[in-house]
């Protein structure tokens, strides 16, 4: 008897299946941006649709965050990045949204519901921030809820395009079939080829619908924003009209600034993520609290009355010694003292708290405005219509004052009221409730660190005390002598004044410095002093190298 030699078995392998390679953690933190990307264009959009741009999701956010800000931080980013500072800010907001959608697209492979949370609740926050702004409206958290759809939506589409998958088994059969080629890493290397292909189609498609729906909210809200400018607007002929200013109010050196600041050049401070667009046939003004017969006017009332055209030049009081934050215009506008007395002022009214469009609040000293002095409700500068950037409808100015307790923008309400039992925005941050502006002055001919060379050279800038006016400027070399500049004719006491004087320069290093006295006799004083809390003092110094 012979023994069997039993059949030759072969042992199938494990019946998990060959799969593409998990996709790298960059590729699926990519997509979490392009999904962020998506949301915020929707949101973006939906925003724009409902006419409500500022509840976009960054406007909001970065709203919140300007007013949670300290004050030591906002003057930092002001010393800082100057006119540049929003753009910073949402610069930065937006790289921090990267991040965050990075670690939520990363999330998304494994553990979608977690992904999926995380994103609604970045959204919720969005919208409660947009609920918390003032003159909110229940629609303003739908950009955030639009945005959050968008984002989820990319998130699960992204997804399937992730997820490993079956890339083919190997069978008993197959391998027991002499000659038959064992299936080789050709075919896995086929299908992460084709895998691929297919994230780069839902991330470009991803991508492309992100760009239109933000190109498309942001086409919208400009031609919204374009209908609300005063470009086309007639203004009437001033019933005070200004005199015509001196032609030696300027000194003509090159490098110095105008005596007049051109409107597009002129600087730009406030807490506005978005410049609010008020169109003027909507716009209201209403005058209420401590008076006898409250005030609503349209801007078609402001029109019929009688409008003064008066020089001033402001200044914020973020302004560091020698800073830019200063200039002259013309304005034009309606007595500010004339309204509030015809609404009939209360015994012990001390304060007017103005609120602007978009909910910023300015307390001014009453008494300031009913001085005499030649404080306007003014709708346009330097014959044009307010800027939108500048206050387009009407904004205040009261000379004499830095602007965060005088010029208020966008200006909707004005209520009489006391120091005692209101504060307005800045003042609840820490700064002065009265802030007459300082006597400054500041070298502009030659730049800092300059070359010049030696012999006669011209030394001028800028000097200006509101209300009281300059009377005198002095400059000094290497804290030697000073000297009496050369002053450009006044044009009032409420504008700046030009000066200048002529150095004999000597080879080597030097600094210059300058000091203002004002029409009262006070010269400003050396210590240098920031800001915080009502105005920057000291002297303003330049190196320069005479060669």
């Amino acid at each position: 008897m012979t023994a069997e030699t039993p059949a030759c078995k072969v042992e199938a392998p494990a019946s998990t299946p060959a799969s593409t390679p998990v996709p790298a953690p960059r590729v699926s933190a990519a997509f979490g941006v392009l999904a962020a990307a998506l949301a915020l264009g929707g949101a973006e959009l939906a925003a724009a649709l409902v006419g409500r741009p500022e509840a976009g999701p960054l406007l909001a956010v970065g709203s919140v965050f300007i007013d949670l800000s300290p004050a030591w931080l906002k003057d930092f980013a002001i010393r800082t990045f100057g006119a540049a500072d929003k753009l910073v800010l949402l610069l930065t907001l937006a790289g921090v949204i990267a991040v965050a959608a990075g670690v939520i697209g990363t999330a998304a492979l494994r553990r979608p519901r977690l992904a999926i949370t995380a994103l609604a609740g970045l959204a919720a926050l969005a919208g409660a921030a947009a609920l918390s702004r003032p003159g909110a409206r229940p629609a303003d958290v739908l950009p955030a809820s639009v945005g959050a759809v968008g984002g989820t939506l990319a998130l699960l589409y992204t997804r399937r395009g992730l997820r490993p998958r079956p890339a083919g088994q190997v069978t008993p059969a197959a391998l027991a079939r002499p000659g038959q080629p064992v299936p080789s890493t050709a075919q896995p290397a086929r299908m992460a080829g084709a895998e691929r292909r297919v994230l780069l189609t839902r991330g470009s498609a991803i991508l492309g619908l992100a760009v239109l729906s933000g190109g498309a909210g942001r086409a919208i809200t400009s031609a919204r924003r374009s209908s609300a400018d005063g470009r086309a607007l007639v203004l009437p002929r001033p019933a005070d009209p200004a005199g015509a200013l001196p032609a030696s109010v300027s000194l003509n050196v090159p490098g110095l600034s105008p005596f007049t600041t051109p409107n597009d050049a002129f600087y730009r401070v406030d807490t506005a993520l978005i410049v609010p667009r008020v169109p003027h046939q909507e716009w209201t003004l209403r005058v209420h609290g401590l008076v006898d017969r409250p005030v609503e006017l349209s801007f078609a009332d402001l029109l019929a009355r009688p409008l003064s055209e008066r020089d001033i030049t402001l200044t914020c009081v973020s302004n560091e010694v020698g800073g830019p934050y200063a200039g002259h215009a013309r304005w034009l506008g309606v007595d500010l003292a004339a309204l509030l007395r015809e609404a009939g002022i209360r015994p012990g009214a001390d304060q007017i708290l103005s609120c602007s469009a978009d909910g910023w609040t300015a307390s001014t000293a009453l008494e300031s405005v009913l001085d005499g002095r030649d404080a306007l409700l003014a709708i346009a500068m330097n014959g044009a219509a307010l800027p939108p950037a500048h206050g387009f409808p009407a904004r205040m100015i009261v000379p004499g004052l830095y602007g965060y307790v005088s010029a208020t923008k966008w200006v909707i309400d004005l209520k009489l009221t006391r120091f005692a039992d209101e504060r307005a925005y800045w003042t609840r941050r820490g700064w002065a409730e009265r802030a007459p502006i300082k006597t400054a002055s500041r070298i502009e001919v030659p730049k800092p660190f300059a070359e010049v060379p030696a012999g006669p050279v011209t030394v001028a800038g800028t000097a200006w005390a509101q209300h009281r006016g300059i009377a005198a400027v002095e400059v000094r070399v290497d804290d030697g002598a000073w000297r009496q500049a050369d002053l450009a004719a006044s044009a009032g006491p409420d504008t700046w004044r030009q000066w200048q004087t002529t150095w004999q320069a000597a080879p080597g290093q030097h600094r210059l410095e300058v000091r203002a006295t004002d029409a009262t006799g006070h010269t400003q004083p050396a210590e240098r002093l920031p800001p915080i809390p009502d105005g920057a003092t000291g002297w303003h110094s330049v190196l320069v190298t005479v060669t």
